[in-house]
């Protein structure tokens, strides 16, 4: 098996046009890409533009021999979906072979979170006697208390900034912008990690304030990146033996499902986190829901 020229620039005109256009996130353009790769060189010497439906087919019955994850597969098949239609809107193919592909019904889980006793058990466990032991707990206040994402949070730019009203800008999936709300306290903690830890966080090296410059930032002055802040979580929870698998978008889910339990709008929830439909957002009054089943099965005398 092998990658014809012809389809070689295809794949990278589709990369151009789902980064630059559709304004895909790297990482998902990575998988989409590296999915079309796969089904190129199933394709061998065939050109992408000659197959028809039962060809696409084919290779869908193809893949699933491998026992792959439900959610895998209806990647798989968004990513021959999209190359499709890219190639139909480019008029190198007439009609688009892949349009009927159906995905699969995607297992519905609930978002796994922490309960307000366990987040702040976290917090209160980070280390602050350190710069950039502060600079954690700033970061992991900031994650519960506007539940961004870690890739929104790393991306952080001091032109994101408007601490005078309590904002900031982030540019979450897509690089779609929104502005997200934080608490006194977590703006307390950002100030003063601006002002006193940021700057010993890398002490010897040159630390620019500028609009374009990190907020966090590591030993060497560099932007701060998404894995070191899950080292950071994975150490304090693994000291406190905390009985679960803790990663930086529980605290995303945590502040979703805690808002709903207070009796926060479920449009105003949805807003805050950046879910482009309500019905990503509406998962957390299931979890809300069953966590006061739980509640109630373990108070209740009777239950």
């Amino acid at each position: 098996m092998g990658l014809n020229n012809n389809s070689k620039v295809d794949l990278e005109e589709f990369k151009s046009y789902i980064i630059v256009e559709k304004n895909f996130s790297r990482h998902t353009a990575k998988a989409y890409c590296s999915d079309i790769l796969r089904y190129l060189i199933w394709l061998d010497d065939e050109a992408c533009e000659n197959v028809n439906f039962s060809k696409v087919r084919e290779y869908i019955h193809f893949i699933q021999r491998f026992n792959y994850k439900k959610t895998t597969v209806a990647r798989k098949i968004s990513s021959i979906r999209t190359f499709y239609k890219y190639l139909t809107r480019e008029q190198k193919i007439d009609a688009n072979p892949a349009e009927s592909l159906n995905l699969p019904k995607k297992p519905k889980s609930l978002p796994k979170f922490l309960t307000e006793d366990e987040v702040e058990k976290i917090l209160n466990n980070v280390k602050i006697d350190t710069p950039s032991g502060f600079r954690n707990r700033t970061i992991l206040e900031l994650l519960w208390a506007c539940g961004m994402r870690i890739s929104e949070l790393s991306g952080l730019n001091f032109g994101d900034l408007n601490l005078d009203e309590n904002e900031i800008r982030v540019f979450g999936k897509g690089a779609k912008e929104r502005i997200i709300i934080i608490s006194n306290r977590a703006k307390n903690y950002l100030e003063n990690y601006i002002n006193s830890a940021r700057s010993l966080v890398a002490k010897g090296y040159r630390i620019d304030t500028n609009e374009e410059s990190p907020v966090f930032i590591n030993k060497t002055g560099y932007r701060l990146q998404p894995r070191m802040i899950r080292n950071v979580l994975n150490e304090i929870v693994e000291r406190i033996e905390l009985p679960k698998h803790v990663s930086p978008h529980m605290f995303r889910h945590s502040f979703a499902t805690h808002l709903i339990e207070h009796g926060a709008d479920l449009r105003v929830v949805q807003e805050l986190l950046g879910h482009a439909s309500i019905s990503n957002t509406q998962i957390y009054t299931h979890v809300s829901t069953q966590h006061l089943k739980e509640v109630y099965n373990e108070a209740h005398p009777r239950a």
